[in-house]
């Protein structure tokens, strides 16, 4: 890393469906479990309410990740919204390969409303690997950087 890396710390944006993944992250808020402050949450009803778009303008807005948590499949609130996020999101990575964007930098977990650790665990996980690949600039919109 260069030196003006040294400090850099990655711009993580989660998307959480309301009824498990939210909830695993105030499970482990309640049991007092930390997890990265650069990792933003961002509440949706279902994991399946996310359209790609806004995946690729968190990336063009500056996100170096984007992760994507859901109820485990079979155990949606909405029942089958975690099946169409699936094929949604495997769409969506082949665009992200056809834009240069490493695949690395987003990831789809299921995570319960029970599984507070894990939600935990799957976030400083992601925060490692982004942090491993370092900045994003690929889509980033030049009128956003704030430097």
């Amino acid at each position: 890393m260069t030196s003006d890396n040294e400090n850099w710390e990655p711009k993580i944006i989660a998307f959480c469906c309301n009824w498990c993944s939210y909830s695993g992250a105030d499970l482990a808020g309640t049991n007092r479990l930390s997890y990265p402050a650069n990792v933003k949450i961002i509440r949706v009803p279902c994991s399946c309410r996310i359209n790609p778009m806004f995946i690729l303008r968190a990336f063009q807005r500056g996100a170096d990740g984007v992760i994507l948590c859901g109820c485990h499949p079979g155990d949606c609130h909405y029942m089958t919204g975690n099946y169409h996020t699936r094929r949604r999101m495997t769409l969506l990575f082949s665009m992200l390969d056809f834009l240069g964007i490493e695949k690395e930098r987003t990831r789809v977990e299921w995570v319960s409303a029970a599984e507070g650790q894990r939600f935990v665990d799957v976030m400083n996980d992601f925060v490692g690997q982004i942090t491993e690949l370092g900045p994003s600039r690929r889509l980033e919109d030049l009128r956003c950087r704030t430097n």
